[in-house]
């Protein structure tokens, strides 16, 4: 199956179950690789028959910016439900991460696979 991917989405937003993570928002990265077939979109050379990047990455970001969720994995959970409102994706590998949220560690997140109707 072929893959359109997100890379490095950095987005700032409330996450954490600590005080301090709850007053300020803070970095949160996301990598997307959404499963598709690709062939139907490289016949016709048309956007509407493509997985639209673009439009994808603004809904994510949105969310994530505004959802203030606690936990990481609740956080992927709903991105991973937003990018199968594109009838086109069949599955998807997501990460969150939080940079710098543990000390001598570069990020730490969460990182799930979905198939479209689990």
């Amino acid at each position: 199956m072929d893959r359109v991917i997100i890379k490095d989405l950095l987005v700032r937003g409330i996450i954490g179950v600590n005080d301090w993570e709850r007053k300020r928002a803070q970095d949160i990265l996301i990598n997307i690789t959404l499963f598709t077939d690709t062939r139907r979109a490289a016949e016709t050379d048309s956007i509407v028959d493509c997985v639209d990047y673009s439009k994808m990455s603004k809904r994510i970001q949105a969310h994530a910016e505004s959802a203030e969720r606690l936990t990481v994995e609740a956080l992927a959970n709903d991105l991973v439900k937003i990018c199968f409102e594109d009838k086109g994706v069949q599955k998807v590998v997501l990460r969150v991460e939080k940079p710098g949220a543990v000390r001598f560690a570069k990020s730490v997140g969460v990182e799930i696979e979905r198939n479209r109707g689990e």
